[in-house]
Protein backbone atom coordinates (compact mmCIF):
# COMPACT_ATOMS: atom_id res chain seq x y z
CA UNK A 1 0.00 0.00 0.00
CA UNK A 2 1.00 3.60 -0.68
CA UNK A 3 0.90 6.41 0.86
CA UNK A 4 -0.76 9.71 -0.16
CA UNK A 5 -0.93 13.56 0.53
CA UNK A 6 -4.75 14.78 -0.62
CA UNK A 7 -4.86 18.37 -1.49
CA UNK A 8 -7.52 20.63 -1.70
CA UNK A 9 -6.72 23.27 -4.49
CA UNK A 10 -8.49 26.98 -3.87
CA UNK A 11 -6.80 28.23 -0.81
CA UNK A 12 -4.04 25.56 -0.39
CA UNK A 13 -2.21 24.83 -3.96
CA UNK A 14 -2.66 28.40 -5.07
CA UNK A 15 -4.16 31.95 -3.75
CA UNK A 16 -7.83 31.52 -3.46
CA UNK A 17 -9.92 33.73 -6.04
CA UNK A 18 -13.73 33.30 -6.58
CA UNK A 19 -14.53 30.86 -9.25
CA UNK A 20 -11.00 30.56 -10.58
CA UNK A 21 -10.59 29.20 -13.84
CA UNK A 22 -8.06 31.40 -15.71
CA UNK A 23 -4.34 30.37 -16.08
CA UNK A 24 -3.51 34.03 -15.89
CA UNK A 25 -5.57 34.48 -12.52
CA UNK A 26 -3.89 31.30 -11.10
CA UNK A 27 -0.99 32.08 -8.69
CA UNK A 28 0.54 28.82 -6.53
CA UNK A 29 1.29 29.98 -3.29
CA UNK A 30 4.98 30.78 -2.28
CA UNK A 31 7.19 27.67 -1.58
CA UNK A 32 4.50 24.95 -2.82
CA UNK A 33 7.16 23.66 -5.19
CA UNK A 34 9.49 22.91 -2.67
CA UNK A 35 7.22 21.60 -0.08
CA UNK A 36 5.88 19.14 -2.31
CA UNK A 37 8.97 17.71 -3.67
CA UNK A 38 10.07 17.21 -0.38
CA UNK A 39 6.64 15.27 0.95
CA UNK A 40 7.36 13.19 -2.56
CA UNK A 41 10.75 12.42 -1.64
CA UNK A 42 9.48 10.72 1.48
CA UNK A 43 7.69 8.61 -0.70
CA UNK A 44 4.12 10.14 -0.93
CA UNK A 45 1.72 9.92 -4.06
CA UNK A 46 0.55 13.04 -4.42
CA UNK A 47 -3.67 14.02 -5.10
CA UNK A 48 -5.64 17.41 -5.96
CA UNK A 49 -9.21 16.89 -5.10
CA UNK A 50 -11.37 20.14 -5.38
CA UNK A 51 -15.03 21.44 -5.08
CA UNK A 52 -15.83 23.67 -8.19
CA UNK A 53 -19.61 24.69 -8.11
CA UNK A 54 -18.26 27.46 -10.68
CA UNK A 55 -19.54 24.65 -13.02
CA UNK A 56 -23.04 24.43 -11.63
CA UNK A 57 -23.12 27.90 -11.53
CA UNK A 58 -22.79 28.33 -15.30
CA UNK A 59 -19.54 30.37 -14.52
CA UNK A 60 -17.25 28.00 -16.70
CA UNK A 61 -17.12 24.82 -18.18
CA UNK A 62 -15.93 21.49 -17.35
CA UNK A 63 -13.94 22.45 -20.28
CA UNK A 64 -12.17 25.54 -19.35
CA UNK A 65 -11.50 23.51 -15.87
CA UNK A 66 -9.41 20.61 -17.52
CA UNK A 67 -7.34 22.93 -19.50
CA UNK A 68 -6.46 25.01 -16.59
CA UNK A 69 -5.85 21.77 -14.97
CA UNK A 70 -3.70 20.15 -17.50
CA UNK A 71 -1.36 23.49 -17.41
CA UNK A 72 -1.32 23.47 -13.35
CA UNK A 73 -0.29 19.59 -13.60
CA UNK A 74 2.35 20.70 -16.61
CA UNK A 75 3.68 23.46 -13.87
CA UNK A 76 4.16 20.86 -11.32
CA UNK A 77 5.89 18.50 -13.70
CA UNK A 78 8.16 21.44 -14.35
CA UNK A 79 9.46 21.44 -11.04
CA UNK A 80 9.84 17.66 -10.53
CA UNK A 81 6.76 16.94 -8.92
CA UNK A 82 4.15 13.93 -9.97
CA UNK A 83 0.19 14.99 -9.55
CA UNK A 84 -0.67 11.41 -9.63
CA UNK A 85 -4.70 12.24 -10.40
CA UNK A 86 -7.10 15.39 -9.94
CA UNK A 87 -10.37 14.90 -9.11
CA UNK A 88 -13.59 17.63 -8.94
CA UNK A 89 -16.91 17.70 -7.77
CA UNK A 90 -18.70 20.01 -11.03
CA UNK A 91 -21.83 20.31 -8.64
CA UNK A 92 -23.18 23.05 -6.32
CA UNK A 93 -23.78 22.55 -2.68
CA UNK A 94 -27.79 22.00 -3.32
CA UNK A 95 -27.15 19.43 -5.70
CA UNK A 96 -26.69 16.49 -2.99
CA UNK A 97 -23.88 14.79 -5.28
CA UNK A 98 -21.91 12.18 -3.51
CA UNK A 99 -18.60 14.00 -4.74
CA UNK A 100 -19.16 17.34 -3.05
CA UNK A 101 -16.49 17.63 -0.07
CA UNK A 102 -17.15 16.15 3.04
CA UNK A 103 -19.03 13.59 1.09
CA UNK A 104 -16.34 11.22 -0.10
CA UNK A 105 -17.02 10.38 -3.42
CA UNK A 106 -13.45 12.25 -4.78
CA UNK A 107 -11.41 9.78 -2.99
CA UNK A 108 -13.76 6.90 -3.54
CA UNK A 109 -12.93 7.04 -7.42
CA UNK A 110 -8.70 7.82 -6.18
CA UNK A 111 -8.88 4.44 -4.34
CA UNK A 112 -10.12 2.57 -7.78
CA UNK A 113 -7.32 3.45 -9.24
CA UNK A 114 -4.15 3.12 -6.49
CA UNK A 115 -3.57 0.72 -3.13
CA UNK A 116 -3.01 3.90 -0.82
CA UNK A 117 -3.26 3.16 3.08
CA UNK A 118 -5.16 5.98 4.51
CA UNK A 119 -3.70 5.49 7.71
CA UNK A 120 -0.35 6.55 6.72
CA UNK A 121 -1.68 9.40 4.64
CA UNK A 122 -3.06 13.21 4.81
CA UNK A 123 -5.05 15.43 3.55
CA UNK A 124 -4.44 19.37 3.58
CA UNK A 125 -7.58 21.44 3.36
CA UNK A 126 -8.34 25.61 3.96
CA UNK A 127 -11.71 24.96 4.99
CA UNK A 128 -13.66 22.59 7.58
CA UNK A 129 -15.16 20.27 4.82
CA UNK A 130 -11.92 19.51 3.44
CA UNK A 131 -11.00 17.93 7.04
CA UNK A 132 -14.32 16.47 7.65
CA UNK A 133 -13.92 14.27 4.31
CA UNK A 134 -10.80 13.00 5.38
CA UNK A 135 -12.44 11.92 8.37
CA UNK A 136 -15.32 10.90 6.38
CA UNK A 137 -12.85 8.55 4.15
CA UNK A 138 -10.78 7.17 7.01
CA UNK A 139 -7.54 9.66 6.24
CA UNK A 140 -5.87 9.45 9.73
CA UNK A 141 -3.84 12.69 9.42
CA UNK A 142 -4.99 16.12 8.41
CA UNK A 143 -3.71 19.90 8.33
CA UNK A 144 -5.55 22.70 7.45
CA UNK A 145 -4.03 25.71 6.22
CA UNK A 146 -4.73 29.20 7.10
CA UNK A 147 -4.50 30.57 3.32
CA UNK A 148 -7.90 30.44 2.46
CA UNK A 149 -10.71 32.77 2.38
CA UNK A 150 -12.56 30.69 4.89
CA UNK A 151 -10.61 29.98 7.66
CA UNK A 152 -12.20 29.71 11.24
CA UNK A 153 -9.78 28.31 13.97
CA UNK A 154 -12.63 27.62 16.13
CA UNK A 155 -14.27 25.08 13.84
CA UNK A 156 -11.22 23.72 12.70
CA UNK A 157 -11.00 19.75 13.41
CA UNK A 158 -7.80 19.65 11.85
CA UNK A 159 -5.46 17.41 13.77
CA UNK A 160 -2.90 20.30 12.90
CA UNK A 161 -3.01 23.84 11.84
CA UNK A 162 -0.25 26.03 9.69
CA UNK A 163 -0.53 29.30 7.77
CA UNK A 164 0.23 27.67 4.27
CA UNK A 165 1.81 24.57 2.66
CA UNK A 166 5.10 26.40 2.92
CA UNK A 167 4.55 24.68 6.10
CA UNK A 168 3.10 21.27 5.76
CA UNK A 169 6.64 19.06 5.78
CA UNK A 170 7.33 20.68 9.04
CA UNK A 171 4.96 18.15 10.13
CA UNK A 172 4.85 15.21 7.76
CA UNK A 173 7.60 13.84 7.92
CA UNK A 174 9.53 10.06 8.29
Amino acid sequence: MEKALFLDRDGVVNIEKEYLYKIEDFEFFEGIFESLKKIQNLGYKIFIITNQSGIARGYYTIEDFNILTSWMIKEFAKNAIEISQVEFCPHGPNDNCLCRKPKTGMIDNILKNYDIDLKNSWLVGDKNSDILCAKNAGIKNTIQVKSGHFFLENESEADYICESIKEINKIIQE
